[in-house]
């Protein structure tokens, strides 16, 4: 299967877009949600992105999100499994070739979290690493069009840095974590 890459100008919507979401998602999660946040490029002002928005959702037990699938389905997402990452629920609304929102669900204390929390305010506070990484993404898009593996390949050494600087940032803003 095909699934073209579409990278686009940073949008204006994207954060009210979240917004809208993460209100329904908080009335389905009701009192498992801890904490809901807009993460992933669309996050970044300013930067390209893919069209897509990225919620993480920080929830009690990540074994009560199964008893929500069929109401997440009606809602139009799909489950995914783990999809790679130990210990998240990960979810996309739309089909496989078009989505709008891509929903990752970890229980309190999963250490990606972090990770993605720190990569995300990292690049919000460094808007020359931001915009390195939305040209990174911007040529990527164009030499792969058609092939989402290989964009994301070409992005991975540039986000496994960044994240390690992020990790390093966040630690020495907020002290290492308990």
């Amino acid at each position: 299967m095909v699934r073209k890459v579409e990278v686009v100008p940073y949008r204006q919507e994207w954060p009210f877009q979240f917004e809208v979401e993460a209100k329904t998602l908080r009335e389905v999660f009701g009192d498992q949600v801890l904490s809901i946040h807009h993460f992933g490029s669309t996050s970044v002002p300013g930067i390209c992105a893919k069209p897509i928005i990225d919620i993480l959702l920080i929830v009690r037990d990540i074994d009560a999100v199964f008893a929500l699938v069929p109401t997440l389905e009606k809602l139009g997402y799909l489950f995914k499994g783990e999809y790679g990452i130990p210990g998240r629920s990960f979810f996309i609304k739309g089909t496989e070739d078009v989505r709008s929102h891509h929903l990752h669900v970890y229980q309190i204390n999963n250490p990606h979290i972090l990770r993605h929390l720190a990569f995300r305010d990292y690049l919000r506070t460094h808007p020359d690493l931001a915009e390195q990484y939305g040209a990174l993404k911007e040529s990527l898009a164009r030499q792969f069009p058609e092939d989402i593996d290989c964009y994301n390949e070409g992005k991975s050494d540039f986000i496994k840095e960044q994240e390690r600087q992020a990790l390093k940032w966040w630690a020495e803003q907020n002290g290492s974590p308990d």
